[in-house]
Parts: structure tokens; C-alpha cells; sequence
């Protein structure tokens, strides 16, 4: 089954029209530490109840047809935790780039890298890098693990590219434009996020894809990320297809 036959299925078992359909879901992954409080829990055990949703979700969105799906997982302000818990994060994510390896195969999958590889420990990045090679010809969702990420900091290397390629004579000052910026982000190969998701009933944007989201549409859950499963996103899904969106204009209804 292609990706528009997918997106067809869910779209019909969830009453709403093909085109209402996001094609980007992007998520702030938020509440694994609260989680872990609420029961009494360390927090590590949090983190990888965590993981154990980002794995379903990712599964979830591949079948529903989704074509591109956004995590933000580690945010370049998160190496201000403790050691030892950035640590055990970084530990966490070379096994879920090992374990979701899989699913990628099976469900044709492709993995990108979202954020800067400089200060990434080198297990992580050679995990990284074993699955991106591994998924570069599949050509169904695309999954972005924003991973020491930041949303100012990638429109601050953005910039950096289009200054050098400036001095290198491969653009001139009247070249850049929205456009331009656009083909120099990370998401270059990505359209813009249709539905921004935070879980854990924060409503902050958190420094995450500053530029992308200019005109996404936002849903708010109070669930806890390890909490959040299919069925709410399908709620979600459902949410942002009765959204009117007008990106400026006045309504059409």
C-alpha cells in the first residue's frame, strides 16, 4: 500500500477528507520526567517509557500515511541537565537508533538529522549514521530525530551557508529570499510543519523550528509523553482538520 492509500484508509476510518490530512507532524515530546514523579519513578525510567512512545508513534504515523514526522528530541539547551541525566539520554538514543532500525526497513522509512553533530558523543553519531545510510533509498515517511537541536541556532547556520556560498560566488544579495532560507535549513527536504503537537499542556514553542511554523496549527494535550498514544492522535488529527486555515486571508466558509 502506497502512502496515499494509507492516508486514504485514515482518513476515512477518522471521517475526514483526504486533504485534511497533515502531511508534517512535528512534536514536542514533553512530560517524561513528570511522568516518572506522578508514580514514584526515577526519572530515567521516564526518559525510556519515552522512547517506548516515540517508537509506537513513529510506527503509528508510518501507517497512517503521514509523509514527514518531526521529534524534538534533545534541544541544544538540554545539556544544561544534570550529567549524569544527559548521559543516560545519550545512551538512550543509541539504543533507539539501533532498536527502531527494524521498523524503519518494514515500513520503508527514511531517517534524517536535524540539528548539529558537534557535540554529540561518537555513539551516537555512528548509530546516526548507520541508520541514515540504511534508510537513504527508502522513499515513504520521512522521520527527522531533531537531536541537539535548536530552532535559532539552525537559522544562524543557515545563514552561515548562505554567507559563504555569498563569498564563493555561488549567490548574489538579490538571490536571497524566503526561498533561499528555506533550501539552507536542516528541513530542506521537508515541507513545513501542518500540526505542531505538545504534550504535558505546556504552550511554549521551546526554540523548535522557529522558521517552519510560522503557519502550523497547534494542539495542546495535557497527556504526559509516555502517556500519549494512538488514540490521541487520532484526537488530534481530528482537531486539526476542523481548524479554518486562512495563512492571512479571510475565511473561505
Amino acid at each position: 500500500m502506497d502512502m496515499n492509500d494509507k492516508s486514504q484508509q485514515a482518513a476515512d476510518r477518522l471521517g475526514i477528507k483526504l486533504e485534511q490530512m497533515p502531511r508534517h507532524l512535528a512534536m514536542i515530546m514533553d512530560g517524561n520526567g513528570r511522568w516518572a514523579a506522578a508514580k514514584g519513578l526515577p526519572r530515567a525510567d521516564g526518559h525510556c517509557e519515552g522512547a517506548k512512545a516515540a517508537e509506537n508513534i513513529a510506527l503509528y504515523c508510518a501507517r497512517l500515511g503521514i509523509q514527514s514526522l518531526t521529534l524534538y528530541s534533545f534541544s541544544v539547551e538540554n545539556w544544561k541537565r544534570p550529567q549524569d541525566e544527559v548521559d543516560g539520554l545519550m545512551s538512550l538514543y543509541e539504543e533507539y537508533l539501533i532498536s527502531m532500525r527494524p521498523m524503519f526497513t518494514r515500513e520503508n522509512v527514511r531517517l534524517i538529522h536535524l540539528g548539529r553533530r558537534q557535540g554529540l558523543p561518537d555513539g551516537v553519531l555512528r548509530e546516526l549514521d548507520r541508520s541514515m545510510a540504511l534508510t537513504r533509498q527508502n522513499d515513504g515517511m520521512i522521520f527527522a530525530f531533531a537531536l541537539n537541536y535548536g530552532g535559532r541556532m539552525e537559522i544562524v547556520d543557515a545563514v552561515r551557508m548562505i554567507t559563504q556560498k555569498c563569498l564563493d560566488g555561488q549567490l548574489g544579495v538579490e538571490d536571497i529570499d524566503e526561498a533561499c532560507i528555506d533550501e539552507n535549513l536542516y528541513t530542506a527536504t521537508m515541507p513545513d510543519p501542518d500540526l505542531l503537537i505538545r504534550t504535558a499542556n505546556e504552550f511554549r514553542v521551546s526554540n523548535f523550528m522557529l522558521w517552519q511554523i510560522s503557519y502550523s496549527e497547534f494542539y495542546v494535550t495535557d497527556s504526559y509523553w509516555p502517556d500519549f498514544g494512538n488514540e490521541d492522535l487520532d484526537k488530534a488529527i481530528v482537531s486539526y482538520a476542523q481548524r479554518d486555515r486562512r495563512y492571512g486571508a479571510l475565511s473561505q466558509k
